[in-house]
């Protein structure tokens, strides 16, 4: 990831592939216009990339030139596009190819179609390295298309934030949330998970979303979710991961303006993590980080029997229950340890000691994050 200015921006297209749409585009204009002396006209200021590397690769002879777009000063040029900077050779009778390095709205497509049909060209064609067909408002034919991308904001290969980003050989697309901290808590059964949660949710104003408390609530409120998921758990069968993935999606969606969340609960397998890495970079962010309380196994048995006192829980009651249900927690979390570990985000954290303490050590890991 890198920043322009004040903005984040994320890898989104290589060298690699932008190289190998411009040698399709020059392929197919090559095969066409064999027999003809094209006249490239690359657009500025984003076209400089793609007009250089296009015509040193084309393989017959052909003339370049470049224009730019402008408007009267006060006006901007993206909603006023008045006069053209650069056109001084008669082109009447040519084959004219414009080479654009993105369309979207189509606005200064237009001024240049308007611009070029005037000088009595023979045949006008347009190719775009970049097309956003969602952002597309016009009912000008595009020629030649590199590859189309959603209607989002990028820079590199020539396109700026600014001034800043033409250099870049690759293409970065804009990341839309761009200061939240995400963390998977864990901790095994009497180790305080629920109580920290609560005091770090408050402290660093982030969503805790536990996939318990999520599932109570869809099937409480018998939403389609939670209906699919009862249907599940009715027959004994285990919830399917897209189905607990939908709900979490439904939770952080609810909560587009959150300054990060904390899940607990959830992931338990990598798949999961997997799964939501992938919901996470879907909305422009990721887990920074896996936070698990670590504490002594007898511990954990002294501290859920004396729940077990006033929680009326069974499963606090039970000794034999209490330690399969730690030795269930080591199992499912080795494998994450060591998931989240490869991406250098576990963090293991003292659960012993008060609150406070226990909320300092925490705490201490993510203002560091």
């Amino acid at each position: 990831m890198i920043q322009l200015h004040d903005k984040f921006f994320k890898p989104f297209i290589s060298a690699e592939e932008i190289e190998t749409a411009v040698d399709r585009l020059v392929a197919e204009i090559a095969n066409d216009f064999a027999d003809e002396v094209p006249v490239f006209v690359g657009v500025l200021n984003g076209s400089f990339m793609f007009t250089s590397d296009f015509v040193k690769k084309y393989p017959h002879p052909c003339e370049v030139t470049f224009i730019k777009l402008a408007s009267y000063e006060g006006l901007k040029s993206s909603e006023d596009i008045q006069r053209l900077i650069g056109l001084t050779q008669d082109l009447t009778g040519r084959t004219v190819i414009i080479l654009e390095d993105i369309i979207d709205s189509g606005k200064t497509l237009a001024e240049v179609y308007r611009i070029f049909k005037n000088e009595k060209v023979k045949t006008l064609k347009i190719a775009t390295l970049f097309f956003k067909p969602e952002a597309y408002k016009k009912d000008f034919k595009l020629h030649y298309v590199g590859i189309k991308i959603p209607d989002k904001f990028i820079v590199g290969y020539g396109l700026d934030y600014d001034h800043l980003g033409r250099d870049l050989p690759e293409i970065y697309q804009i990341k839309e949330t761009q200061h939240m901290t995400n963390l998977v808590l864990f901790g095994p059964p009497g180790a305080g998970k629920g109580t920290q949660a609560d005091f770090l949710k408050e402290k660093y104003n982030l969503v805790h979303i536990s996939t318990g408390d999520v599932f109570r609530y869809n099937i409480k409120n018998e939403t389609a979710l939670g209906m699919l998921a009862k249907s599940y758990i009715d027959k004994g069968a285990l919830v399917p991961d897209q189905v607990t993935i939908d709900m979490l999606n439904a939770e952080v969606e609810k909560n587009t303006d959150a300054n990060g969340f904390i899940f607990d609960g959830f992931p338990r397998t990598n798949a999961q993590a997997d799964a939501l890495d992938e919901l996470m970079d879907s909305k422009d962010s990721q887990i920074n980080a896996m936070i698990a309380l670590e504490v002594d196994d007898e511990i954990l048995v002294e501290r859920l029997l004396k729940r077990g006192e006033t929680s009326g829980r069974a499963d606090d009651a039970d000794e034999s229950v209490i330690r399969n249900r730690i030795k269930v927690y080591y199992a499912e979390t080795a494998i994450l340890k060591d998931y989240y570990t490869a991406q250098d985000k576990y963090y293991g954290v003292n659960g012993v000691g008060s609150i406070e303490e226990i909320t300092k050590r925490l705490s201490s890991v993510i203002d560091a994050l």
